[in-house]
């Protein structure tokens, strides 16, 4: 029988020296642990509950940028003023995950410490997962692999980051905010995530007892010409098989600035920056879009059952882009 306590922090810094032990989990909205933990790949021997900690504002920073606590639910991270006016891209990428139900649960934090839904990695009955455990090889490089990496894989491990949320932050250079045990420090969103190389299972940079306490985002000139595009099997409560965030800095129709990062298709938010230069000085022709989303996928290396990721990807990312082109600004 597996045995695991609870406790509840108090305060942050209780929750750190309660996370800093080997087995500790910190539970917010649980939405994730909690499925982990019934189908047994994740055994924590502590649960350190951290939903009653007052971490939830969403408020504007002095310098133009928004902060968003870490336990504020998606729901009302997306569907606040702030988000919905200056980052609407995130506000549409949350509202196109999971349930209104499981939104209302979910926390930000929780969000971006999701693990992949990886069949093999979930099924337990599969016994060659290199997350799981590590050196015992990689089920779906040889299984059904159409949900799978197409970009930034490994041989030991071609499973996808499924946060919608991620893929937005990153658009947006956001930074996030951890404390632990040796103080806090803050990681820009594209470094928080890992790519596999032979460490997978390892997803982000987090150490132990470390807590996100919140997700900052800068003042952006992307806001008004911004767009999330998700394409998935059904229209809701299904991850992507291929997502593109499109935020543009647009002036007289030329595009100054851009950031293009998709998701769906790699370990992480893949930022598109080859695409981005082919894009940045350039107005939005059909030839030029075509061309960027021909060069984001330029080093694909898909598996048996992807391969129409590819193009899916490439016509995502020309409809991202025209999309976030035509927006006039305003609320999401």
């Amino acid at each position: 029988m597996h045995s695991i306590s609870y406790e509840r922090a108090r305060d942050v810094a209780h929750a750190v020296e309660l996370g800093r032990a080997p087995g500790s989990k910190f539970i917010g909205g649980g939405t994730n642990l909690l499925d982990l933990y019934k189908s047994g790949i994740e055994r924590p021997t502590r649960l350190v509950d951290v939903s009653r900690l007052t971490l939830n504002t969403v408020e504007a920073l002095p310098d133009g940028g928004v902060h968003i606590g870490a336990m504020a639910s998606n729901t009302a991270a997306a569907n606040h003023p702030l988000v919905r006016q200056r980052y609407r891209v995130l506000s549409e990428a949350i509202l196109n995950g999971a349930s209104a139900q499981l939104r209302n649960m979910a926390t930000i934090g929780g969000n971006l410490l999701q693990r992949t839904r990886c069949y093999y990695f979930t099924d337990p009955t599969f016994k060659s997962c290199n997350k799981r455990e590590p050196g015992s090889g990689c089920a779906a490089i040889d299984g059904f692999n159409r949900i799978h990496a197409i970009l930034g894989a490994s041989d030991a491990c071609i499973a996808t980051n499924p946060s919608d949320m991620a893929v937005a932050l990153a658009a947006l250079d956001a930074t996030v905010r951890l404390v632990g045990p040796d103080g806090e420090r803050s990681v820009p969103i594209a470094e928080f995530h890992r790519l596999p190389g032979d460490t997978p299972q390892f997803d982000t940079v987090i150490r132990q007892g470390e807590l996100i306490t919140a997700v900052d985002l800068p003042a952006s000139t992307f806001g008004a010409h911004s767009h999330y595009v998700k394409v998935r099997d059904r229209a809701s409560y299904a991850f992507a098989l291929v997502s593109v965030a499109a935020a543009l800095d647009l002036q007289d129709g030329t595009v100054r600035d851009l950031r293009l990062v998709l998701g769906g298709v790699a370990h992480k938010p893949w930022r598109a920056e080859e695409a981005e230069n082919i894009l940045r000085g350039q107005a939005l022709t059909p030839e030029v879009m075509e061309r960027a989303a021909a060069a984001a996928v330029a080093g694909a290396r898909p598996q048996a059952h992807n391969a129409f990721k590819i193009e899916l990807a490439q016509r995502a990312i020309v409809r991202a882009l025209q999309t976030a082109g035509e927006n006039k600004g305003g609320a999401a």
